[in-house]
């Protein structure tokens, strides 16, 4: 797989955006001040730290240091399969940047880790194409802001231009799903996503408790970390990205709540996110 350094530009940059407003969605909402508080210290470690995350471990600790706010419900998307597919490492050989995703799940009240959950994650290749849709991905709108599958308002939906090709189950790359320990954690194996016409880079989640779907929603990137990774084989030959995180539409609504942490790793990428769910 190509390999891939964070550059100090890039850092510096998602620095600058981390240390933003935060806004409340619910839940813990005394953690908020604190954070406020030590987030620019916490951004100027994570410039610190993103050349030098030297192992697995160390990029798995970042991620667990997590926020107690509600993480943003977002869409689905027309390309979710569910295939109830428990493994780590859902790359199936497919070329890219590798790319290690760290997750903590936590509920809301006493934000503590969430035991026993299934988190499921999916997204498309290094061309822009979902696994079981093929080349249809890259030639489709991505999806649009409209109501909710229930009815409800606020939550972008899918309202692909056109139906969709039936799903083919038996392709499985960059799809699978992976069940959290007693600290809540789980981790994926996996390549920087592509992008597709329409939308902005992302990744989808799920997150089961039981038999309750208790969120859904997508993670995102740091444009200009996306625009530098882009510039190499194999996303160099899939050029024209069309969509940004400040021109998308499902990512005004939450985005910047749900973005990963970079760091650099000896073999790659490690990203890292905690996600707060109502369970």
């Amino acid at each position: 797989m190509t390999t891939f350094r964070i550059t100090r530009r890039v850092a510096i940059g998602r620095t600058l955006a981390s240390v933003g407003p935060l806004f409340l969605f619910s839940g813990c909402q005394s953690w908020a001040r604190s954070s406020m508080e030590q987030s620019s210290d916490s951004a100027a470690s994570s410039i610190a730290a993103a050349p030098r995350a030297s192992s697995s471990s160390e990029a798995e600790s970042a991620a667990t240091t997590g926020s107690c706010l509600l993480t943003p419900e977002q869409s689905e998307g027309p390309y979710y399969i569910n295939l109830g597919l428990i493994r780590s490492d859902i790359s199936e050989g497919r070329p890219g940047i590798p790319l290690e995703l760290y997750f903590l799940v936590q509920g809301t009240g006493r934000c503590q880790p969430i035991s026993d959950a299934s988190v499921e994650i999916w997204h498309c290749d290094a061309l822009g194409q979902y696994s079981g849709f093929g080349e249809k991905t890259s030639q489709r709108l991505g999806e649009q802001s409209g109501p909710a599958s229930d009815g409800s308002t606020g939550i972008p939906s899918a309202r692909p231009d056109g139906p969709l090709p039936r799903a083919d189950n038996g392709l499985r790359f960059l799809r699978g799903g992976q069940v959290t320990g007693r600290d809540g954690r789980v981790t994926f194996k996996t390549i920087y996503p592509g992008w597709y016409r329409g939308r902005t880079v992302h990744i989808h989640v799920k997150v089961h408790n039981g038999a309750n779907d208790v969120h859904t929603g997508q993670l995102y990137f740091d444009d200009a970390l996306s625009s530098e990774i882009y510039t190499q084989a194999p996303y160099s030959s899939h050029p024209g990205r069309d969509t940004m995180n400040r021109t998308d539409e499902i990512y005004a609504i939450g985005g910047q709540h749900s973005t990963l942490a970079v760091q650099n790793t000896t073999k790659g990428l490690a990203a890292s996110i905690t996600l707060t769910v109502n369970a």
